[in-house]
């Protein structure tokens, strides 16, 4: 009797921990489907960009969302711009003679619920001449159509820019 309590404790021990590890690996799957999905929105707009594809590119943009920019004036004094969505739309929609390649590398997406953040280092090419560089900070929100983009802040600056 003594044997059978100490298989079904046993039994119970692992049934747990297997019920535990399927958790945790359905919730890793999910995030990881999560980041996917981020990544693709955020590459669809430079995709968009390097296209010269105002549709495109409004697709993956939230009605209202935001574009600013942390530069240095003159001085070397830290400034904000910003800059309206439907004119950062018709730029990259009207026909240009060189191709807007901004190029970046994912460094860290964090995710809680339908709100997701991405910060990624980025040099920017007009055609094949290396423009400037910096680091672009995307705020995304999971919607019914899936990720769009609701605020990008980015730097910008031509030197410390490693080619």
């Amino acid at each position: 009797m003594a044997k059978q309590w100490h298989i079904l404790t046993y039994m119970k021990k692992i049934n747990t921990l297997a019920l535990l590890l399927l958790i945790s690996t359905t919730n890793i799957f999910a995030q990881q489907t999560e980041t996917a999905a981020i990544k693709q929105t955020v590459n669809t707009m430079f995709d968009a960009m390097r296209k010269g594809d105002s549709t495109l590119l409004k697709s993956v943009f939230l009605k209202d969302m935001v574009l600013q920019s942390v530069s240095n004036d003159k001085e070397g004094k830290a400034v904000l711009s910003s800059e309206k969505a439907d004119d950062f739309l018709k730029a990259i929609g009207t026909p240009h003679a060189a191709i807007y390649d901004e190029r970046i590398v994912f460094d860290v997406i964090k995710i809680d619920g339908d709100l997701a953040c991405v910060w990624a280092p980025y040099k920017f090419y007009l055609g094949n001449k290396f423009s400037h560089c910096g680091v672009d900070v995307f705020q995304l929100m999971k919607t019914a159509d899936g990720w769009k983009i609701i605020y990008i802040v980015d730097t910008r600056r031509k030197d410390n820019c490693v080619e």
